[in-house]
């Protein structure tokens, strides 16, 4: 039997002394190993109150061990009970559970009694509880007559159920015929006593069928009462029945049905007593009548109820406290309360108790010669009584024993021997129960013996407690020790603590706790030891936690979970949701580190885990999933207080999903105008129901209702039913009124047509009216239908007009309608601007003023001035073409102007034209003037042809825009090396009349670059550029030293006789081959990007600036041209084009006036900036003049070259 000792631990001098333990053994908790002696212990016997199913057969358990194995006998009722004289009785083989076979035949009233077993061997008897065996009961209810009920509305009611004792007691409750449970509240409960309480009684109370029910959970059957049936009538019902039907002991009394003060049904009278044992549920009840129903409230006169074991049940009828004990005794007061008054009850409360233990006795072994003792220490209320037994006989008859004495409830054994050993037994009783308790004395001499497994390998994660068993036995009690290493001293450090039962407890078990570990026991009969095995393991964590998350329904949500553990450790991971499985569905999926929800639904939010266990240890987290959506549809939409212009809309939110719903949007249809269409209404915020919703006239309304959240839009609830307004004149007049004429002598007024939500009602007209607005005329009116326009035929041109337009119904007018202004239609204007003045600003700009036309002139809307102007000559050249003509606008009473873009050095022509809404007038006298020089264009080509050893010759074109008189060419040049770096550059001047020029005396084999450009009394134009590279010097390839300039037919001799000879001809071939690829390589670098130091130097000489022009106070208009040939129209060019052979050249282009504003619909402000368009009219004109054209880029005409 395990011997049950007091814990107790004992830690480790931190001194030198080794590491002893004297166990003491009176405190030791032993098992006495099953191969030596020992006296019987009982190990299991059925419960003291043994219940019985009478349907199946009685097994009595006893089971018992011992050295030598015990033998069993049976009391019954106190006397011997003989089990061979019985067949129906038998002991199963090496137990001494006894089997009675009921189920063939005999009764189980025939076995009722109390029973006891006596387990005994040569070293002594133990003995079992007391048994009481009884049959489980479930008697029928006695037949009886129950009356039916007739209660005024209001009165108290007691329906009483009065079960059949049985056994165990049944458990009660209340259904009808369909075997539905009645419902309970406040007002309707049912007692401890089963019976059914009514604090008033209703008319919904009325039925037939109040069923007390009885279940006997032991034998799982239930027994029905008589149905009661009840009925419950007003004041008036209950005379006409009592006159009609019944007598007056008939009638089942009750007070009367008025309202009145609380009394209580249960318990009676002010005061109670109560009385329950410790540790049971203490069940306290209050029921009462009264109308209103009575609350019920419950307090402790002499202290609080016990916080964390009071409970309140039946709608705080009953209070219950569980595990009571003495200190739960004292006075209970229940409250009932209604408005009328209140009433109290106290109980009185006193706590009991059987007997309980407060020290056990113990099983002792002991060697021959020790002493020890046996204490049976046990409390109750009152106080129990103690006596011992030996071997199941009381110790007053019993055989002396020199070795014990008894002191009350203590043995105390001294110099014990071999016939020591017995079964002590001690009961302790009073009159609510006993306690019977086995222990034994048994003398051995045993060397010690250590019970745990050799080797035994304990796997500890680091930072926890290490536990190392060491059981043992032996007597006397062994001392034990622990070492650690096959070398190691006692442990005596402070980090250890030794068990009493043997075990070496590491408080914090670290890495280097990791080794082998020896227990050995000692005694004075011998001694034992055992190995155990250490390793420390590293802990399991989750260094990636899975995330709180917020998804929409529908959508997918990941979860990770990243785990890091011993590499000796294989982890498990598992999953749970709201601490269960997940669910069976292939919406989820798990790998290593993830859980995957794909198509998330409502249901799947919540609480999800991830837990990783490994043999040793697990770690886990959480993260909460919030499914949200958009809200789902409003419903029960209701229309009320249905007025002429209002209705009150009320509606049932939808499940928000998760989000608060923030708004409400409302939208209507209007069934007899716009079927089918939903319009706005009206928005409430979130938290409403309900809104007043203002309405038209003449509407056939339907409302929907949306919910909105964070998430967005729900879907709109079904259409509320329809609701027609009464037809009402309109309220509102068209808007957008005009009057504006389309010939000289008409007035066509437009507006805005009402809709049909608009109309109020059937037979919308509308009643237009106009009169001048300079005079007395009276008003004009006309009615028209449901149209958007009235044309007025005869008027006067441009005359002012008032106009009004009010709508207009079946039913009535609108109100009355402001009068806007228009004007009949317009004509041509009559005058030309006079005193037309030109003043040129620069080469390309000019100044243009006039005088305003009088204002009657104009007969229209006064919408600027218009300027024509055109090229007629040019100082240069006289070069007839087909003359292109432009516009500027200027809108508004503008009487100045500026002209950009004018072509420099050429003669121009313009007039002015005022233009109104209905077109132009006529023209001012032609004025003209002339543009200074300006800079010229680049030549229009450049080539490089006659390339020889020392001199190239250039060959170019003219500008295409000379803008001037040329006065010369300017040619820069410098040589590029092997390196691509730039020589020294040299200038050079070339009279205005060449267009050829050679360069001599340059270095053979050289490359050079050009620059070139015309020049003109303003200034330099714009440069072109070329690159060419001068023959090969073929003596000096040979290497034989250049001959001078005036060698020339010498060299050419020599380079014949050198010529025939083989080894030249192979060499020339060589080095030919070798130029070939260093030239594919050079042209391949350069177009690549020109990156090179040449485009630095090409920067530095790059096309001259043309000067800003600076802007006066004069406007720029809008601008357009005019052509008279069939060309089409090129916008400028930038940059160049190189034909085939190299040559460079400019393409021909208009005038254009994209660089005054952006592109060529780009516009000048007042101060000169372009506000002016640019469109395009032919005209066929001569006319003469330059052309001008952009220089190309350097950079442009060297990768041409290449």
């Amino acid at each position: 039997m395990q011997l049950k000792i007091m814990p107790k631990k004992k830690h480790l001098s931190a001194g030198g002394v080794p590491l002893i333990l004297f166990l003491c053994q009176m405190i030791s908790a032993l098992d006495v190993p099953l191969d030596l002696v020992q006296p019987p212990t009982i190990t299991q016997q059925s419960p003291k109150d043994y219940i019985i199913d009478p349907r199946e057969n009685i097994v009595i358990q006893c089971e018992a061990k011992g050295k030598p194995p015990p033998s069993f006998s049976w009391t019954r009722n106190g006397t011997h009970f003989d089990i061979d004289k019985d067949p129906l009785v038998t002991m199963k083989p090496g137990s001494g559970t006894l089997v009675i076979n009921i189920m063939s035949e005999g009764k189980a009233e025939t076995y009722e009694g109390v029973y006891q077993c006596t387990a005994r061997n040569e070293r002594g008897a133990a003995v079992s509880n007391n048994i009481v065996v009884r049959p489980s009961r479930s008697p029928l209810w006695t037949k009886e007559r129950l009356e039916p009920i007739v209660l005024q509305n209001g009165q108290s009611l007691v329906l009483p159920c009065r079960p059949p004792i049985g056994l165990p007691p049944a458990i009660i409750f209340w259904m009808d015929n369909s075997f539905q449970r009645l419902p309970q509240s406040e007002r309707v409960s049912q007692g401890l006593n089963g019976d059914l309480y009514f604090s008033n009684v209703l008319p919904e109370d009325t039925r037939e069928d109040y069923i007390c029910y009885a279940r006997f959970n032991h034998t799982q059957t239930i027994q029905q009462k008589q149905p009661i049936s009840l009925k419950v009538i007003s004041v008036d019902e209950l005379n006409d029945t009592i006159a009609a039907n019944l007598s007056d002991t008939e009638f089942y009394g009750a007070k009367s049905s008025k309202e009145r003060p609380p009394t209580f049904l249960t318990p009676e009278g002010n005061e109670s007593h109560k009385e329950e044992l410790r540790g049971n549920v203490l069940s306290l009840e209050c029921i009462a009548e009264g109308l209103p129903t009575p609350i019920i409230y419950w307090i402790k006169e002499d202290g609080m109820l016990p916080a964390n074991r009071t409970f309140y049940r039946n709608f705080k009828k009953t209070l219950q406290i569980t595990h009571v004990s003495e200190a739960d005794s004292g006075n209970y007061q229940c409250i009932a309360k209604n408005a009328l008054g209140a009433v109290h009850h106290t109980i009185s409360v006193t706590v009991k108790a059987a007997p309980y233990w407060i020290v056990a006795p113990q099983n002792l072994v002991l060697s021959p010669g020790e002493n020890g003792t046996l204490i049976c220490r046990a409390n109750g209320n009152p106080k129990p009584r103690i006596s011992w037994l030996t071997n199941g006989v009381p110790i007053e008859i019993a055989l002396d024993d020199p070795s014990r004495k008894i002191d009350g409830d203590t043995i105390i054994f001294s110099n014990v021997q071999e016939s020591s050993s017995a079964v002590y037994q001690c009961n302790a009783s009073n009159k609510y129960g006993y306690l019977l308790a086995n222990a034994f004395v048994n003398v051995l001499a045993e060397p010690p013996r250590i019970l745990t497994s050799a080797n035994t390998l304990y796997q500890v994660i680091a930072n926890r407690p290490a536990l190392l068993d060491c059981a043992f036995f032996g007597s006397p009690m062994p001392t034990i020790e622990w070492f650690k290493g096959t070398k190691g001293s006692a442990l005596h450090e402070d980090i250890y603590v030794l068990h009493d039962n043997g075990t070496l407890e590491i408080p914090v078990a670290q890495k280097d706790s990791t080794g082998t570990y020896t227990c050995v026991a000692r005694n004075k009969l011998g001694m034992a030891k055992n190995e155990v095995h250490l390793e420390i393991k590293d802990p399991t964590r989750i260094i990636k936690q899975p995330e709180y998350a917020v998804v929409q329904r529908g959508s997918k949500v990941s979860f990770e979970c990243r785990v890091k553990h011993d590499h000796t450790l294989i982890p498990t991971i598992m999953w749970l949701k709201d601490n269960g499985e997940l669910p069976n569905d292939e919406r989820f999926s798990t790998d290593k580190d993830h859980l995957v929800v794909s198509d998330v639904k409502d249901d799947d939010g919540g609480t999800y885990t991830c837990t990783a266990n490994t043999t040793l240890d697990s770690a886990s987290a959480s993260a909460v999933l919030r499914v949200v959506d958009v809200p789902n549809p409003p419903f029960d939409l209701e229309l009320t207080n249905q007025l002429d212009k209002s209705v009150q809309l009320t509606w049932t939110p939808g499940d928000d999903n998760n989000s608060p719903i923030t708004k409400f949007i409302i939208e209507y249809e209007d069934a007899m105008h716009d079927a089918g269409l939903w319009r706005h209404q009206a928005e409430v915020s979130g938290t409403q129901t309900t809104a007043q919703l203002k309405l038209s006239p003449y509407v056939n309304y339907s409302f929907r209702v949306m919910a909105e959240n964070s998430i967005g839009r729900s879907m709109p609830s079904e259409a509320s039913e329809q609701y027609l307004t009464k037809a009402a004149e309109p309220d509102q007049n068209p808007m957008a009124v005009e009057g504006l004429g389309t010939e000289p002598d008409n007035l066509v007024i437009t507006w805005k047509p009402l809709n049909g939500f608009q109309s109020n009602g059937p037979g919308l007209q509308y009643k237009v009216s106009w009169r001048q607005k300079d005079g007395d005329d009276e008003w004009t009116s006309v009615v028209v239908a449901n149209v958007s326009k009235y044309i007025v035929s005869g008027t006067p041109t441009f005359v002012p007009y008032l106009i009004k337009v009010q709508a207009l119904n079946d039913v009535g007018f609108a109100p009355e309608p402001a009068a806007v202004m228009g004007h009949s239609g317009e004509d041509l204007p009559m005058v030309a601007p006079g005193n037309v003045r030109v003043s040129v600003v620069n080469s390309t700009l000019a100044e243009v003023h006039w005088d305003p036309v009088p204002p009657k002139s104009v007969r229209g809307h006064l919408q600027g001035y218009r300027i024509y102007y055109w090229k007629t000559q040019s100082s240069s050249k006289r070069n007839r073409r087909h003359i292109e003509k432009k516009i500027l606008t200027f809108q508004g009473t503008k009487t100045h102007g500026m002209l950009p873009g004018l072509q420099p050095y050429s003669h121009y022509a313009l007039n002015v034209r005022v233009v109104n809404g209905k077109g132009e007038g006529p023209a001012s006298t032609d004025r003209g003037f002339h543009t200074p020089e300006g800079v010229p264009s680049a030549p229009s080509s450049l080539k490089i042809v006659n390339p020889t050893l020392d001199s190239l010759t250039l060959e170019w074109d003219p500008p295409s825009h000379p803008n001037g008189i040329l006065t010369e060419y300017i040619l820069q040049y410098q040589p590029i090396n092997s390196t691509h770096e730039l020589g020294p550059l040299v200038d050079l001047k070339i009279p205005a009349n060449k267009t050829r020029w050679t360069l001599k005396n340059l270095n053979f084999s050289t490359r050079y670059k050009f620059y070139f450009y015309a020049q003109t009394s303003v200034g330099p134009g714009s440069q072109i550029t070329e690159e060419a590279i001068t023959t090969v010097d073929e003596g000096k390839k040979a290497g034989i030293p250049p001959p001078d300039v005036g060698a020339g037919k010498a060299m050419a001799s020599r380079q014949v006789d050198i010529a025939t000879q083989g080894w030249f001809i192979g060499l020339m071939c060589a080095v030919a081959l070798l130029i070939l690829i260093l030239l594919i390589v050079c042209f391949i670098r350069r177009n690549k990007g020109g990156k090179y130091p040449v485009k630095e130097k090409e920067d530095a000489h790059a096309d001259p600036e043309i000067q800003p022009m600076k802007e006066d106070d004069g406007t720029f208009g809008e601008y357009r041209s005019f052509e008279s040939d069939a060309e089409d129209h090129k916008p400028l060019k930038k940059g160049s084009r190189t034909p085939s052979d190299r040559t460079v050249k400019k393409e021909d282009s208009d005038d254009s006036l994209v660089d005054y504003g952006e592109g060529v619909n780009g516009q000048f402000n007042e101060d000169g900036s372009f506000i002016g368009q640019y469109s395009g009219k032919k005209e066929k004109e001569p006319a003469e003049g330059n052309e001008s054209s952009e220089a190309p880029s350097p950079v442009n005409a060297m990768n041409s070259f290449v």
